[in-house]
């Protein structure tokens, strides 16, 4: 399948970010006509093939958008997009999707339905649900729903997955504390919000450490720390930027209250006031349990390794919202374990492995074929 990896390596050199994929979009769509497979343009892309009589439909998801990282590889197809880069390898996913759509038209082996969903915005968690307010579900009704991501430092194809929870949900939060400014060397006139916002950093680890069950996956992350002070000016301004992970919508709910309850506890304490802003994009990704069953026997049909039951991600994923919809599975490939197939997802030097695409167009074939299976005259 070498024109795969030509497609892909292509998609790789001209990333976009999310909501602006409009050339990949291009290309997806054009690559679906030219397979006489029935397409639909609107935030993302979508593809209808039928077969046979059946009216069941299944979907299968890619994402399509691109970070903004400067990329360090050395290989061929760098980026021509300054500061963009496919470091997640949605390239792939899309290519290991459009393989699967080649082959599934011209072989098929299925009755039925496959909706082919090409996905802006994944990164931002803003992708899925902008294609399902545009009505992607109503107007393709689906019984089922699938997406794949790549999983760097697992053996080449190794498929993984679990029932139930599967990825973490994410939560962005930011505090601003609201102090008095004034001269550093007379800090007692006013209220230093240096010194408030970190006892907010401090008190807010409290609330994985002491106020969660042991094991409850929650993660509270401050990632930014902004003030308006100078070299001998007190800040009167602090804002706490930061991201929450959380495996339950009952955790999830429960830091926003004590962030809440901290942060008033300590403005207060210092006579000021300090606002919070919480606000939820990724959902927990959630996998039923019929389909999950079926993306083992289709990687076992596949002959690819399988982890049934793997430990759910702390990363998120915007499938959720699909999920949340209508039963579905979201899996993890591996995408092997050497040189920058084998570095971290987001990592500037990290590149999708494309002896990974004919194993995913084989495994998205099987699955449909599973889901989808003939009718016996």
């Amino acid at each position: 399948m070498d024109h795969l990896t030509k497609m892909r390596q292509r998609f790789h050199r001209a990333p976009e970010l999310g909501f602006q994929e409009e050339n990949t979009k291009t290309l997806v769509a054009k690559h679906l006509r030219d397979l006489g497979i029935e397409v639909h343009e609107g935030v993302g892309v979508v593809g209808i093939l039928r077969k046979g009589t059946s009216n069941r439909a299944i979907g299968l998801r890619a994402d399509m958008d691109a970070l903004p990282i400067i990329e360090a590889s050395s290989h061929d197809y760098v980026s021509q997009n300054p500061g963009v880069m496919h470091a997640c390898g949605h390239d792939g996913h899309m290519t290991m999707l459009l393989g699967a759509a080649e082959k599934l038209a011209s072989e098929g082996g299925f009755d039925g339905t496959v909706v082919f969903l090409f996905q802006p915005n994944e990164e931002h968690g803003l992708g899925a649900r902008a294609m399902i307010d545009e009505g992607v579900l109503d107007r393709f009704p689906m019984e089922e729903v699938y997406a794949i991501h790549n999983l760097p430092g697992a053996p080449l194809g190794e498929v993984s997955t679990r029932k139930g929870l599967v990825c973490s949900s994410e939560s962005l939060f930011e505090i601003t504390v609201h102090g008095q400014g004034g001269h550093a060397s007379m800090p007692q006139v006013g209220v230093d919000a240096i010194t408030v916002g970190a006892e907010l950093v401090l008190a807010l680890q409290t609330i994985v450490a002491r106020k969660l069950a042991p094991g409850a996956g929650v993660v509270v992350s401050v990632t930014e720390f902004l003030t308006d002070g100078q070299r001998n000016v007190l800040p009167g301004q602090a804002i706490l930027k930061g991201d929450v992970r959380a495996r339950a919508p009952e955790d999830r709910e429960k830091v926003e209250m004590l962030m809440q309850q901290i942060t008033d506890g300590i403005a207060k304490a210092h006579g000021i006031t300090a606002t919070v802003s919480f606000r939820t994009e990724f959902i927990e990704t959630i996998n039923a349990d019929a389909p999950t069953e079926a993306v083992v026997r289709a990687a076992t049909a596949a002959k690819l390794a399988v982890i049934p039951d793997r430990q759910p991600m702390s990363f998120s994923e915007d499938f959720a919202h699909f999920t949340a919809a209508i039963p579905g599975c979201f899996l993890l490939m591996g995408n092997g374990t050497d040189g920058p197939h084998g570095q971290p997802l987001h990592s500037s030097d990290y590149d999708f492995n494309d002896d990974l695409l004919p194993i995913g167009a084989e495994f998205w074939t099987k699955l449909v074929q599973d889901r989808l299976p003939p009718r016996k005259d």
